[in-house]
């Protein structure tokens, strides 16, 4: 259930592709994998902003508009509030949920191409299955010690210890 893991009242919650433990660091690319938007005047004024801006940015997705766009002063003159979902619980190919007790989505955020992610998300629900097929007393120790199966399915992969520290592998 997703829902305990979102703040209340905030407009707009995304997951990340990395997160360094700042839910308002923008600095961190923003996935629109998963996001939890509150309908309020600020964000359909956002939406249309977001939407006008891929004038802006020819051939460019909607993900890569948002995370262009995410500084620009009309957003703060809107008073949009933004914020980022811990990893621990919105978790992705770059950085998977480590305790499957409290994980909530697990996305291919780091796959590139819709084939890459259906391969990534197809090892992630096998090992799904196994961890929940698992006896129940098991399942209690298995949930922090669980690892996730490599795949190479086309997918960028970070390590980086802060933000700052951006090391990317492309993996085929």
């Amino acid at each position: 259930n997703p829902f305990p893991h979102l703040h209340e009242q905030v407009d707009f919650q995304a997951a990340c592709d990395y997160y360094s433990g700042d839910d308002s660091d923008l600095r961190h690319i923003i996935n629109t994998g998963f996001i939890f938007v509150r309908s309020n005047d600020r964000t359909r004024r956002f939406y249309k902003f977001w939407y006008d801006s891929k004038d802006r940015f020819p051939g460019v997705k909607e993900q890569d508009v948002l995370n262009s766009i995410k500084f620009e002063p009309f957003l703060n003159d809107i008073g949009l509030q933004i914020k980022l979902l811990d990893t621990d619980h919105f978790g992705g190919i770059c950085q998977p949920i480590k305790d499957l007790k409290v994980g909530c989505t697990m996305h291919a955020i780091c796959c590139i191409g819709l084939e890459s992610k259906i391969q990534a998300l197809t090892v992630i629900l096998q090992d799904w299955k196994r961890f929940s097929s698992a006896p129940a007393e098991s399942r209690s120790n298995l949930s922090t010690s669980f690892a996730w199966k490599p795949h190479r399915t086309g997918c960028w992969y970070v390590r980086a210890r802060d933000i700052s520290d951006w090391r990317m592998h492309l993996c085929f």
